[in-house]
């Protein structure tokens, strides 16, 4: 199962374990069992303190849980975690042996006096860039804690579970049986749905925090660069973000940041947050933005009720995709409807799916799911696709792709429990009609986080903050940069650059603003 480097890897790693290991596990004589007790038999050759047993007792097969001897298994996964979830079993084993898990001390504390019973379950995708963060969360949730347990559920090894429960996009989180969330979410977000007392201490303690010298609201590489740039001189500085990262966390593959000639978009983030700790940078993850109060000390109003001031502030809050904005997009949304083709593409083989969009993300879109379901239907409402010449080539190669021009989607239908299909009318023509889908991969472009700055900065019509060569804004002490900005290229490294730039332009604003009088 393993080739030569992993087992390597897994070898160094269960070095570290604290404790003595079983796994437990529910397999049969199935192509994909006969994998699982091969991976498994793997793991316990890397490792003298793990031990495999093989029991019938757990209805999903194959799965296989990870426990102490005489304990209770709390961890579980359900088919083969490989791909990116390779990973999240290693750090499975090491965490329920004991081995401390790398999150801050307060997270740790909330896991451990959590109170109540929880029973959750994930449905995962190999491929997925995000669900890893979801199923090492909770699973540390689950090691930490006697009261919860976790289940990570491969949704293609378990398809008919999927679909009959609904799941069409991934991470999907169940607790009790009930849908609990979708999408990224680390521990600390996990636990402020779960712990709303410890919200409120947490808003009541950010409400007397002193002023920062420079406050950035985004984590994104705009947000970080700033960040790095602010704290380089000496500057009391704080980040405010709903994630560190943002939509660099959803990116798969990353070729063009000058210096690093390949690498993926998580990764990029955990090094980056790696670089903004090496400086005294406060970072307040999992708060969102609500308002911001211009002044003479300028103040943003959190929507978990606290507001913090500072001397100067930069907004870095970034983008998002871009919806359609037609009926049954929103109905259908994570029942058909999505927006990431390498995180829910594996639920959708052997379907039929829909791509909207003809530029870069959408053709590329296209050319991923190609090789997972039985057709792609591309729409672009241009008369021509508008991705480089290579792409277009590579997507009109593919036998199962067929691509509509001078299309403007007008409905996505369903079932009223999933999509069953699309409506699309000919712009050339008029003539509507109707597309048999079972999928809906929407990749249209984005839209800037700026609906909270309405009436504070000057925003165009698009919603994008107007900045100068220094990115301040129109508000004195107030500097903007990334993806929601004026600039045009919306590129990682233009948003790093421009970054920088706003830090080193409010470092300037502080020392003429804080310069004696003549």
């Amino acid at each position: 199962m393993l080739d030569e480097n992993l087992k390597a890897q897994l070898e160094a790693a269960l070095a570290h374990l604290k404790s003595e290991l079983v796994l437990t596990a529910s397999l049969d004589e199935s192509v994909a069992s006969r994998e699982t007790r091969s991976l498994l038999e793997e793991i316990a050759a890397a490792s003298p303190k793990i031990k495999v047993v093989e029991s019938r007792d757990e209805a999903r097969t194959p799965s296989f849980a990870i426990h102490r001897p005489g304990e209770a298994p709390r961890v579980r996964f359900a088919g083969v975690p490989l791909g990116h979830e390779f990973t999240s079993l290693v750090l499975a084993l090491l965490h329920v042996s004991g081995h401390p898990p790398r999150v801050s001390d307060e997270e740790l504390a909330r896991a451990e006096k959590l109170e109540g019973t929880y029973r959750f379950e994930t449905f995962f995708s190999q491929s997925c860039q995000n669900c890893p963060d979801v199923v090492q969360a909770l699973n540390v949730l689950a090691a930490r804690n006697p009261n919860v347990t976790h289940v990570a559920i491969d949704g293609a090894a378990f398809a008919d579970e999927a679909e009959e429960r609904g799941v069409m996009s991934v991470p999907t989180v169940f607790l009790d049986g009930e849908p609990f969330a979708t999408g990224r979410m680390e521990l600390g977000e996990i636990l402020d749905k779960l712990d709303t007392a410890g919200n409120k201490a947490r808003a009541e303690a950010l409400e007397k925090a002193p002023p920062f010298d420079v406050l950035i609201v985004g984590g994104g590489p705009a947000g970080g660069a700033a960040a790095i740039y602010a704290a380089r001189k000496g500057l009391r500085t704080g980040i405010v973000t709903e994630r560190f990262g943002g939509q660099v966390l959803d990116t798969m593959a990353i070729e063009n940041f000058i210096s690093v000639p390949e690498t993926e978009g998580p990764k990029w983030v955990e090094n980056l947050k790696a670089h903004v700790r090496a400086y005294p940078v406060e970072i307040i993850e999992r708060e969102r933005a609500s308002r911001l109060v211009p002044g003479e000390l300028p103040a943003v109003e959190l929507e978990s009720g606290a507001t913090l001031r500072a001397k100067s502030v930069i907004l870095a809050p970034g983008a998002r995709w871009r919806n359609m904005n037609v009926p049954g997009e929103e109905q259908y949304r994570t029942r058909g409807v999505t927006y990431c083709p390498h995180c829910d593409g594996p639920l959708f083989k052997g379907k039929r799916v829909a791509v909207i969009g003809g530029g870069n993300s959408g053709v590329e879109a296209a050319i991923d799911l190609a090789g997972v379901t039985a057709h792609v239907t591309l729409l672009e409402f241009l008369d021509e696709l508008k991705a480089d010449a290579v792409l277009v080539r590579k997507l009109r190669s593919l036998p199962n792709v067929d691509v509509i021009t001078s299309a403007r989607t007008t409905e996505v239908i369903g079932d009223g429990a999933r999509v069953t299909g699309l409506r699309y009318e000919d712009r050339k023509t008029g003539e509507l009609h109707e597309l048999p889908v079972q999928g809906v991969f929407v990749q249209i472009g984005l839209v800037p986080n700026t609906e909270w700055l309405h009436g504070a900065v000057e925003l165009t019509g698009r919603g994008e903050i107007v900045v100068g060569e220094k990115q301040e804004t129109s508000v004195p002490g107030v500097f903007a940069a990334g993806d929601a900005t004026t600039v045009p290229f919306k590129q990682i490294i233009v948003a790093a650059g421009d970054g920088a730039k706003a830090a080193l332009g409010a470092f300037e604003h502080l020392i003429r603003t804080s310069a004696p009088s003549a």
